[in-house]
């Protein structure tokens, strides 16, 4: 959806201009005032993302750990050290002046003392929408979470997918996953291109912050294991949530997941039932590099024989390895495709932030 501009007018009224307000002019050049909850790593990302252009401004972060932690977080990553100060309880840097506060609950921090436009939901957590509803009530007027809701929120945003779904009305918005996004571009390129009858997808996946280093009793027996030292068998919602927003793929479409000791970059595997029996592996590369033509922030073509760390500072939702895909049989060919799960996911939710910007609360765009 394209924002409408209103061009402003005058006209001379005894002798004087009156001039019609352009407030969506103004709104569109002001910076998004954004919160963050939650400094993990996709919160850290959201925020270098943040300082490379004037359109969305970090006002404040709320976060469990002590202020001087975060700084030293963001100062001594070795894949993206961030020159920025701590002075008292801000982060601070050319671009913005970001308040640091301790909580960790959407009620524990008042948004609109800082004239939130946006709270990013970074914790992984609160996905529910009486929960996100939380955010709302303590002031925001909008909110975004980094990963796939619980239940039904206003919409779920995937960047190339349905970004004409946006609505002014929405308040409560995800950005879908980093695999979600993934697997989304890569069957919207393939299906519109050759046509695919079914699909499954795992994705073999890094792990993640939630899950102890060491084994610890937890939410369920196998992810009670270390992921340092095991490969572990995973649910994943990637496929019902695609199936969703390209009901093409209702009942053809599943998916799982390994969390494997790896620290960063993750790789689904696309195993794919093509349309026409004819279809050769040739002309699903081919494919995805036409489909990397027309999207090229979102999909990217690996040609050399890459591994996992090799993706690590890669923004695309998916970069497809196109020496590695196989046919068998008459009609299935595999696909592996790599992501840097973070760092790209970060990268989808600033397009879902953008993309909103031009989009007034409760009014017309």
């Amino acid at each position: 959806m394209q924002p409408r501009h209103h061009t402003a007018l005058s006209w001379p009224i005894l002798g004087m201009d009156f001039v019609i307000s352009r407030d969506l002019d103004k709104a569109m050049s002001s910076p998004l005032r954004i919160g963050i909850m939650g400094f993990g790593h996709i919160g850290r990302h959201l925020y270098r993302l943040a300082l490379e252009g004037g359109d969305i401004e970090v006002v404040a972060i709320s976060d469990i750990a002590e202020p001087v932690i975060l700084h030293y977080l963001l100062t001594h990553d070795r894949h993206n050290r961030t020159q920025v100060a701590l002075e008292g309880n801000y982060l601070v840097n050319e671009k913005c002046r970001s308040r640091v506060l301790r909580g960790s609950e959407p009620e524990s921090v008042p948004w609109d003392v800082f004239g939130v436009d946006f709270v990013v939901d970074c914790t992984g957590r609160l996905n529910r929408r009486e929960v996100m509803q939380r955010h709302i009530s303590s002031g925001a007027r909008r909110v975004l979470i980094s990963m796939l809701p619980q239940d039904e929120i206003d919409r779920v945003i995937l960047p190339g997918i349905n970004d004409d779904q946006a609505s002014p009305g929405d308040s409560l918005i995800s950005a879908g996953s980093s695999t979600t996004n993934a697997l989304a571009i890569l069957l919207k390129i393939l299906d519109e291109k050759l046509g695919v009858a079914h699909a499954n997808m795992v994705t073999l996946h890094a792990y993640t912050s939630d899950q102890s280093l060491q084994d610890s009793a937890g939410k369920d027996f196998r992810r009670s294991r270390s992921p340092a030292e095991n490969i572990i068998p995973n649910s994943n919602a990637s496929a019902d949530c695609v199936a969703d927003v390209l009901p093409q793929f209702k009942g053809k479409l599943c998916g799982s997941a390994l969390n494997v000791p790896v620290q960063k970059g993750s790789l689904l595997d696309l195993n794919l039932v093509m349309k026409d029996a004819a279809c050769q592996v040739e002309a699903v590369n081919q494919a995805m590099r036409d489909g990397a033509e027309e999207y090229p922030s979102l999909l990217g073509i690996a040609e050399d024989p890459i591994v996992s760390s090799d993706i690590i500072g890669k923004r695309y939702s998916a970069l497809c390895d196109v020496g590695a895909s196989i046919k068998a049989g008459d009609r299935m060919i595999k696909t592996l495709s790599w992501y840097d799960n973070g760092l790209s996911q970060a990268c989808r939710m600033v397009d879902v932030l953008k993309l909103y910007k031009g989009l007034t609360p409760g009014g017309a765009a």
